[in-house]
C-alpha cells in the first residue's frame, strides 16, 4: 500500500524498519569507482578504473563501522532500481558484516520506477528519512546536485573514483558517524 508522505516527492509503502541510526549507502563512486556499466550477457562491469575492483572499498566501510554495531544500512544505490532484486539477494554483493546490517532501500518495487529515477538523488534519500523516521541518519554518495539544502550536513560526498578511500572523505565520514553516534 502506497501512502502520501507530508514533503516526500513521490508516494512510499510504508518501510518494515523505522527508528535508529541509518546510514543511506550508494555504491557506485563510494565502495568502487562510478564507472560501472550494465553489458549484457556479462552484468555489471566496471569500465575505465584500471587497478579497482567492484565493491573494493566493503571492507574499509566494515571497518569504520564496526565501532557502531546498532548502525543500519539503507541502500541508495541505483542498483536496486536496475535490478529489481530482493533487497537481500541484491546485497550479497556487499561484504558479510555490511550485508548483516541492510534493513532495506530507498527504491521499492511498488514505487512507480520512472518518477523515482526522475527524482534527485538527495529527494529520494530525504522522503526515505520521512518514511523510516531514523533517529539519526547519515548518506555516503558522489553525487551531490540537487541535494535540498537540509540534508547537506548529513551528506558525506566521495570522490568518484576513489570512493570512501579519499582521504578527505573518510575523515569526514569517521567525524560525521562519531558525532552522529554519539548524539543518539
Amino acid at each position: 500500500m502506497l501512502t502520501e508522505i507530508p514533503g516526500a516527492t513521490f508516494p512510499v509503502p510504508p518501510p518494515r524498519h523505522t527508528g535508529g541510526c541509518v546510514l543511506m549507502l550508494d555504491w557506485d563512486g563510494v565502495l568502487h569507482p562510478e564507472s560501472v556499466f550494465l553489458l549484457h550477457k556479462r552484468g555489471s562491469t566496471l569500465m575505465d578504473a584500471p587497478g579497482h575492483r567492484l565493491f573494493e572499498h566493503c571492507e574499509l566501510l566494515e571497518e569504520v563501522l564496526a565501532p557502531y554495531p546498532d548502525l543500519r544500512i539503507v541502500l541508495s544505490t541505483s542498483w536496486v532500481r536496475r535490478y529489481r532484486g530482493s533487497i537481500r539477494r541484491l546485497s550479497r554483493k556487499l561484504s558479510p558484516g555490511l550485508q548483516a546490517r541492510v534493513i532495506g532501500a530507498t527504491y521499492h518495487s511498488a514505487m512507480d520506477p520512472h518518477e523515482f529515477a526522475a527524482t534527485p538523488r538527495g529527494m529520494q534519500v530525504w522522503t526515505d528519512v520521512l518514511r523510516r523516521k531514523p533517529s539519526a541518519w547519515l548518506a555516503l554518495d558522489d553525487d551531490y546536485l540537487h541535494w535540498p539544502s537540509w540534508c547537506r550536513d548529513q551528506l558525506v560526498r566521495t570522490d568518484p573514483v576513489l570512493g570512501i578511500s579519499e582521504p578527505s572523505a573518510l575523515a569526514e565520514l569517521r567525524t560525521k558517524l562519531a558525532k552522529m553516534c554519539e548524539c543518539t
